[in-house]
């Protein structure tokens, strides 16, 4: 198994603790403060004390920056249906999509491996 597999790997392995940790995290705030999910309640607790405030502070900053770092990215490495990774930022939690992409980025770099080595074998097979 090559690097970039075992890499992809490792970051698909990180997308799923994302999603399980922080799931288990939103159904015990949910029996703790339910029935449903209350958007504003979770904000205010977020923000409570100091150190809430400097993991939401850390988190925001982290995922902005990230995220504008995924756009350009993606663009550069020509990557398609993006916008799994932008609904799952929201749907499931930022610790599963950053991973994501990195799983999916990983995945196409290999792509681009292949294509690059099957163009340079034809080159050489027609000279």
């Amino acid at each position: 198994m090559s690097s970039r597999n075992y890499l992809s790997l490792v970051y698909l392995l990180l997308a799923c603790l994302g999603a399980f940790f922080t799931m288990q995290a939103n159904i015990d705030f949910i029996s703790e403060h339910g029935p449903g999910f209350d958007v504003l309640l979770f904000f205010r607790m977020a923000n409570e004390n100091a150190a809430s405030r400097s993991l939401t502070s850390d988190l925001l900053i982290g995922a902005s920056a990230i995220t504008i770092w995924i756009l350009n990215e993606s663009k550069r490495l020509q990557m398609r249906n993006l916008w799994i990774v932008f609904l799952t930022m929201f749907t499931i939690a930022f610790a599963f999509a950053a991973p994501l992409f990195l799983f999916l980025r990983e995945r196409r770099l290999l792509e681009m491996e292949s294509l690059r080595q099957g163009s340079v074998t034809d080159q050489s097979e027609n000279q």
